[in-house]
């Protein structure tokens, strides 16, 4: 079930204990995007998903973030808030991961076994 993106914007669609919830979203995609991911920004509004991931570090970051692993169905596998200057243990089922500021996620109901859809434009 492979998965193809490309960098840009969309919807998050979480599914979870609060009901369904639209998020925006960014993707990244390619291997700069996924590099840069949130360096060098004071926050988000929403959400990014890096793709394929398995593992994100908060080297060089200005705030902490909540981050969530999902695997190839889109289901929420573990999620964790990490402070700036902390490297995430990779997640071996792992193949997408999410990061928003901290604290969001659980506001959204995202939590494991949460399933979530991209939506991307037409």
């Amino acid at each position: 079930m492979g998965r193809r993106w490309s960098d840009g914007r969309g919807m998050l669609i979480v599914r979870g204990a609060a009901g369904a919830v639209a998020v925006p979203l960014e993707l990244a995609t390619s291997y700069r995007a996924r590099t840069k991911g949130l360096l060098g920004r004071d926050g988000i509004d929403g959400a990014m998903l890096l793709s394929p991931a398995s593992s994100v570090h908060t080297f060089r970051m200005r705030f902490p973030i909540d981050v969530a692993y999902l695997n190839r169905k889109l289901e929420v596998i573990a999620v964790h808030t990490m402070r700036p200057g902390r490297l995430g243990l990779p997640r071996i089922r792992s193949r997408h991961v999410l990061e928003a500021e901290a604290g969001v996620m659980a506001g959204w109901g995202l939590e494991v076994g949460a399933e979530v859809t991209v939506e991307t434009g037409p």
